[in-house]
């Protein structure tokens, strides 16, 4: 389904998917033990490498073409802003933004999330803010595992602390991203229908004008 040129995701599952609360038990108790890419060690200290070791921290994840980092670094002038995404084509995409014309207190660097989540807490790295806008649902049934709060690497996000917000055009994601969380955190996970005024991502522009409601979650995580 679409309005003008964007699309809601379509998918056979209306509800959370019913595996989810078992897949996230199971990774709970089987920590995720997969070894760690050299070039994603490599971004971590590429990430890290401008910040001053007080500033506070906003890892922008799975950043895209970069609009939401530069807006996050213009919005929160006194911290430091890490934009990530695994495709160096879409970080090179930043236009219409020039070199010179960037915020001085943020970098993009091309990561797996999966392994630098994990690099950042092992370096003992906590986040003043998280970001997660719009990741790719996977709404078929059978993608529930692709979908980041049903990966095994999932018990590390709220580790990192923070104030953690995912946003998404798929209500189902969004439920179940707190649903998951509420599981790690045991206690539920509030989540809202919201309005864009001011939208973060190119996604969430498009998504808005074309009509479609968004959703969101947002929590304050307990120090680690």
């Amino acid at each position: 389904m679409s309005y003008a040129n964007s699309r809601i995701p379509h998918s056979a599952q209306q509800g959370v998917h019913e595996a989810l609360r078992a897949r996230v038990q199971k990774h709970l108790a089987e920590p995720f033990r997969k070894p760690f890419a050299d070039y994603n060690r490599a971004a971590l200290q590429i990430a890290l490498a401008g910040w001053d070791g007080r500033a506070p921290l906003i890892l922008d994840a799975g950043c895209g073409v970069g609009h939401s980092t530069i807006q996050l670094a213009r919005q929160f002038p006194e911290h430091w802003v890490i934009g990530v995404d695994q495709s160096q084509d879409r970080l090179e995409r930043r236009k219409p933004y020039p070199a010179a014309l960037l915020p001085q207190n943020m970098v993009f660097v091309r990561a797996d999330l999966v392994d630098f989540w994990r690099l950042l807490e092992a370096a003992g790295v906590r986040l003043a803010r998280h970001y997660l806008l719009y990741p790719n649902p996977w709404p078929k049934i059978g993608h529930l595992g692709r979908r980041w709060h049903a990966h095994p690497v999932f018990p590390w996000i709220p580790r990192l602390g923070g104030v953690l917000e995912c946003r998404s055009n798929w209500q189902v994601y969004i439920e179940e991203f707190a649903l998951a969380l509420g599981e790690v955190l045991q206690r539920e996970v509030p989540w809202e229908r919201f309005e864009a005024s001011l939208p973060l991502t190119p996604f969430e522009r498009k998504y808005r004008d074309s009509g479609q409601s968004l959703f969101r979650l947002g929590i304050a995580l307990p120090a680690a």
